[in-house]
């Protein structure tokens, strides 16, 4: 199937203008201890883990530099990791090559994933397909890639955050104005920026959810600590 125009947007943004700034952070991302988000958040706050524990395989969706398969493979999961990106790929193969462990690298859009139906344990997603994808569509495809009983995490930007984000790249990273309406949301495109990212309302990612035949679990919203900082 022909991809759309924001999986190939999006394929461009990270091969020429993302990956390498990701590729400096790699090494550090697969040798230290797994944290999550923007804020670097530890496990014991978020509890991603909770969903491939036991988990025989699993695919993670969107997998850029690799390194959250690579925390999998070293708590004896077996991990396969796809994305839109060659040049984040190509980061993930080297960082495999030179830290380990080597798991499998797929190139491939996780709206239209190359797996067999019930071919996984488990699948995660961390800012990966849970934010470049069109919900309506990955969350189909990992239903359909999952076995029964199976259990998909993912982990993404709030609405409210996107809600108050500024429109360019100089903007402050959120402030106290809401610069966009809060229902309705969709896809976001931005002025000075070729990629396309998705964020709903839990209302319409709810629905999503059902539509792909899952069951929601659990809906943690993070309190960020006072003192966090992020380089976003």
């Amino acid at each position: 199937m022909a991809a759309d125009d924001h999986v190939l947007a999006n394929r461009r943004y990270w091969d020429e203008l993302l990956a390498p700034e990701f590729a400096r952070s790699a090494d550090r991302l697969w040798r230290e201890e797994p944290s999550w988000g923007v804020f670097g958040l530890p496990e014991s706050r978020i509890g991603m883990w909770r969903a491939v524990e036991g988990a025989g395989t699993c695919v993670e969706l969107g997998c850029g530099t690799g390194y959250v398969s690579a925390w999998l493979a070293r708590r004896g999961v077996a991990p396969t990791g796809i994305d839109n990106s060659s040049a984040q790929l190509a980061t993930a193969a080297r960082m495999q090559r030179e830290v380990g462990p080597a798991f499998p690298l797929v190139h491939g859009d996780a709206e239209r994933l190359p797996f067999a139906d019930a071919s996984f344990d488990a699948a995660i997603s961390e800012y990966g397909a849970s934010l470049w994808c069109e919900p309506e569509r990955w969350l189909a495809e990992a239903a359909r890639v999952l076995r029964p009983g199976a259990r998909l995490a993912w982990l993404s930007a709030h609405p409210l955050l996107m809600c108050c984000v500024g429109e360019r790249e100089g903007d402050p990273p959120a402030g106290p104005t809401l610069r966009r309406p809060s229902l309705g949301m969709r896809e976001l495109r931005w002025p000075d920026s070729p990629g396309v990212e998705f964020v709903r309302g839990h209302g319409d990612m709810l629905r999503a959810v059902r539509s792909a035949g899952l069951e929601v679990e659990d809906l943690v919203e993070v309190a960020v600590p006072e003192d966090a900082v992020t380089s976003y």
